[in-house]
């Protein structure tokens, strides 16, 4: 019996040892999950002379904040502790800062790898382990590390192919001309390594689309490489690693290389006269082999006139036009080491007007899915038509087997007839630029082949296919969407099946369009318009990773920059955008409403991911534009600029100009007073005192003089508005109605939305931005369902209803049409759907602690709503907000990440009624730290929140 007590004890001690023991484990756990260096994981082409590191800590419990860091840095993985790191050793700092965190060593050497780890301490000064060492590395920072590298480019077009011309007409145009450009080009070379390689590196620029050959295989995953620049001032390169890719003694190396948007020498010239040319020149590649051995030394293999070249199977390729390869002209196993180049000449080195080049940081574009025919049908012509089910931006392969020399023609567009029996032009008949939408291959005649193109993407969701002779199925073509592989990083989903669609439809809208830049629309333009970029940024920060993506966009943007001469005095000088960039097709000078994006952008950024190297980047010229647009202020104080609130429905600006019932001047000072207030932001954080001073003098009296120049009485009411619902909107959005007048002014915008209107909206891009989100803010949330989901013209869901999968350009009645005419592919009207997270979901960063520090939760919704769920990703960690509501109580699982705090926004009567964990707020408020009180705002750090309360 004693040793039976005995034993129990022991047992009891062995518990609650364990117990303790987990309970301090439960304390103490700070796990990385994940260790990023300036938004990536191990990146192998960092050109930042003070690299950012960054890191995500998963936290058990509640309140959890960071007390210090500690990073090292070293040259090798043996040296990467304590004692040994020679490059950085930061020492424990006392800091909150778990985001973009300045490195501060020792010079980084161009092409070299680096090591590097990390620790962290709590508040309660428990540690963390060491994170799993990472590496990064550095590429090539300036000219001299390209060392003897040339440009190459083909020295003589020998193509023979009688398809290697198409059509080209414009819409001004009677008659068309047959036009060739610049021939796509076939590089090989040779090496011979007798040494075992340690580390292998290839750098590669091309101005026009590359693809690069290693050994008889294509080197990594991406396509249309490198993204579009302004090309005689920013062009980038790719680094590969090729190490494992690389053989003892003999091997080939090969390259393709297209025009993209460097050798655009046929599009968007208005007529044949013209000598209007936007190619840069014909296209040329620069490549650089690093080589390091295992016995420590090193060696370079580059491009130079010892490269063999000729012209291949591509016997026409334009980005607007498309591909077409002539099987007959293929040149065998051209990238192997036993090809017999000898009937091949050898390449021209060139000097191509270029003043930067830099390591493309922004994902690559990829082929990123199939997709199989959902209906083959005949077209009135006879010629099959193939249904993809979903307009996307990419292009087809075919798999076919048909007689040498047959012709196959793939012509691709977004709609059919709107009786169906056909396909419709609409925006991909090259109107605009010149070149429809078509791909063309021409049969060898030795059984099955198979082809895809290389360097055009269209906009299609449909398929007129000629010259085969069965019916197509899923093995002969298929539809491929190749877009820049940005990442899906949040998530919204609700109780409303509709909202659900135009989520996924505004999605669609975006992924279609992004190609190196944010585009209009992937077919007829593929520009990237200022005013589309600013209008669906926010949306796009909701939903993908896009930290190097603008960032890389304002670089576009400030090369685009032209000068430009003051409007009041034509004595001042400013460096100013055009409206499109990059690229030579440009327009005139940014107005203010398209032109606010060179600061919107920036601050987005900075609102969204808390890291100010953009702001402090891009300060200059920030401040410069600002000061050129005040150059337009007349003796009213309103700046006489600005483009319009672009396509409300039915708004053509020939046919129907009127449908813009906003006037320009005001939606421009809307924004402008908005930026105003940036612009203060900025100069803050700039330590510039005195511009500080003059953008919060410049916003106070913006302010008065648009209340005083545009604020109006509606007739036979008591209320008032801005004399639109977009200024309306933009006016409630950015706080520039007068405290005492903001009732009469959201009755205003009621009345016209549902007196006049009949409960619809006649905003365009500017006003459908806000919209929802304003309706909700001052307790019109079911006005906002009401216009979003009325099946009737014009509403997002009669778009849905009329069978589109992506948003169109236009707002129209599309079946009183042949076909839906312009774009059905634009993502500017994606930018409503930030309505989803921000007002639905209630989360918003906060503006005075950047990047989610802090954040704002306080869901807005209507009262058919039940349910909505939303991730939003943060530097941080991703923020999990899952509600539902239900007899007038809103019961909310929110999850805040480590080193952060939600502000939840509460009036006095929801804070009363407060239940977290269980718990009402006073309990809770007495016994942890974790949750304090700011007004009736309640203020939770970091853990996972059980929330109810009465919503009022």
């Amino acid at each position: 019996m004693k040793y039976n007590k005995l034993l129990f004890s022991l047992l009891l001690l062995a518990v609650f040892c364990f117990s303790c023991k987990e309970e301090q484990k439960l304390q103490t756990s700070l796990d990385f999950d994940k260790v990023l260096l300036n938004a990536k994981s191990n990146p192998i082409a960092i050109e930042s002379e003070s690299p950012l590191f960054s890191w995500i800590i998963k936290a058990e419990g509640f309140g959890k904040s960071q007390s210090a860091y500690h990073i090292l840095v070293a040259s090798s993985l043996d040296k990467l502790d304590e004692t040994h790191a020679d490059v950085w050793n930061s020492n424990k700092v006392e800091s909150s800062k778990s985001t973009f965190v300045k490195y501060e060593g020792k010079e980084l050497k161009a092409a070299t790898r680096y090591y590097w780890k990390v620790k962290v301490w709590d508040k309660s000064n428990q540690e963390s382990n060491w994170s799993e060492p990472q590496y990064f590395q550095m590429g090539l920072l300036d000219e001299s590390n390209w060392g003897e590298a040339k440009w190459i480019t083909l020295t003589n077009d020998t193509r023979t192919s009688e398809y290697r011309f198409r059509e080209y007409k414009t819409g001004r145009m009677e008659q068309p001309i047959q036009v060739d450009g610049f021939a796509a080009s076939y590089f090989r070379n040779k090496i011979n390594l007798n040494k075992e390689v340690d580390n292998a590196q290839v750098y590669i620029c091309g101005l026009g689309y590359y693809e690069f050959f290693l050994n008889g295989e294509k080197v990594g995953d991406h396509v249309l490489d490198p993204a579009p620049s302004n090309y005689d001032k920013q062009a980038y390169y790719v680094n590969y690693d090729i190490t494992e890719q690389l053989n003892s003694g003999e091997n080939a190396l090969g390259i393709i290389l297209g025009n993209g948007f460097y050798g655009q020498n046929i599009s968007w010239k208005n007529d044949p006269e013209s000598d209007r040319d936007l190619a840069y020149g014909p296209p040329t590649v620069r490549v650089l082999l690093k080589l390091k051995y295992k016995d420590g030394t090193e060696s370079e293999f580059f491009s130079d006139e010892t490269w063999k070249e000729s012209t291949g199977p591509i016997v026409f390729n334009n980005i607007y036009g498309g591909d077409t390869y002539d099987a007959r002209f293929e040149l065998g196993d051209w990238t192997s080491t036993n090809y017999d180049d000898s009937s091949w000449g050898f390449a021209k080195e060139t000097a191509p007007e270029i003043k930067n080049i830099s390591a493309q940081q922004i994902p690559a574009i990829k082929k990123l899915q199939d997709y199989e025919p959902q209906n083959v049908f005949k077209g009135s012509d006879g010629e099959w038509i193939v249904d993809f089910g979903q307009n996307i931006a990419g292009w087809v392969k075919l798999n076919v087997s048909e007689k040498e020399g047959q012709l196959i023609e793939v012509i691709t567009t977004e709609a059919l007839l709107t009786n169906g029996r056909d396909i419709f032009p609409g925006s991909t008949g090259g109107g605009a630029n010149g070149m429809a939408q078509i791909y063309q291959y021409i049969c060898k005649g030795d059984g099955q082949e198979s082809w895809e193109p290389k360097f055009s993407y269209h906009g299609f969701r449909y398929a007129k296919i000629k010259g085969v002779s069965t019916k197509p199925d899923a093995d002969m073509i298929k539809a491929v969407l190749v877009a820049t592989d940005i990442q899906e990083t949040g998530s919204f989903e609700c109780s409303d099946d509709l909202f659900n669609k135009m989520h996924n439809i505004s999605k669609w809208t975006i992924v279609d369009n992004v190609h190196g830049i944010p585009e209009d629309c992937p077919h007829r333009e593929k520009c990237g318009w200022l005013g589309d970029a600013h209008a669906f940024c926010e949306y796009a920060l909701y939903n993908y990773d896009m930290y190097d993506f603008y960032k890389k966009y304002m670089e576009d943007i400030r090369t685009q920059m032209l000068p430009t001469k003051g409007h009041n005095n034509p004595e001042l000088k400013f460096q100013v955008p055009t409206m499109i960039a990059p690229g030579k097709r440009t327009s005139s000078y940014a107005k203010i409403d398209w032109g606010v994006a060179t600061m919107y952008l920036p601050w987005y950024n900075y609102l969204y991911y808390g890291d100010d190297a953009i702001v402090n980047e891009y300060y200059p010229e920030m401040k410069d534009l600002t000061n050129f647009y005040l150059n337009f202020k007349g003796e009213n104080g309103i700046m006489q600029d600005g483009m319009g609130d672009w396509c409300p429905p039915r708004w053509d600006r020939r046919t129907n100009p009127e449908a813009m019932e906003c006037d320009p001047i005001i939606s421009a000072n809307a924004y402008f007073y908005d930026v105003l207030g940036i612009m203060e932001t900025f100069a803050k954080m700039n330590n510039d005192g005195a511009f500080q001073s003059e953008m919060k003098a410049e916003k106070e009296a913006l302010k008065d003089a648009f209340n005083k120049a545009f604020l109006v009485e509606i007739p036979n009411t008591d209320f008032k508005w801005y004399q639109s619902q977009t200024a309306t909107v933009q006016a409630l959005q950015f706080g520039m109605v007068p405290e005492e007048e903001i009732e009469n002014v959201v009755n205003g915008l009621e009345y016209d939305i549902v007196e006049v209107k009949g409960g619809h909206h006649s905003t365009g891009i500017h006003g459908n931005r806000y919209i929802y989100t304003v309706l909700s803010k001052y307790g019109k949330a079911d006005l906002a369902y009401r216009i979003l989901t009325t099946p009737d013209f014009p509403s997002q869901t009669y778009i849905m209803n009329s069978g589109f999968t992506t948003w169109p350009e236009r707002q129209f009645e599309w079946e009183t049409m042949e076909g839906p005419t312009n774009s059905l592919n634009h993502p500017m009207h994606s930018g409503f759907s930030a309505y989803f997270f921000e007002s639905l979901g209630g989360i918003k960063s906060s503006t005075k602690e950047a990047g989610y520090k802090q954040f704002i939760v306080n869901p807005e919704f209507p009262s058919q709503i039940t349910q909505t769920k939303v991730s939003v990703p943060t530097p941080y960690g991703d923020i999990k907000n899952d509600w539902s509501f239900e007899e007038g109580k809103l019961s909310m699982t929110l999850e805040i990440p480590f080193n952060t705090e939600a502000n939840l926004v509460l009036n006095q009567a929801e804070l009363e009624s407060l239940i977290i964990n269980g718990k009402t707020f006073q309990n809770l408020q007495k016994n942890t730290k974790s949750v304090t009180l700011q007004g009736s705002n309640v203020i939770l750090g970091s853990g996972k929140y059980k929330i109810l309360y009465n919503k009022r």
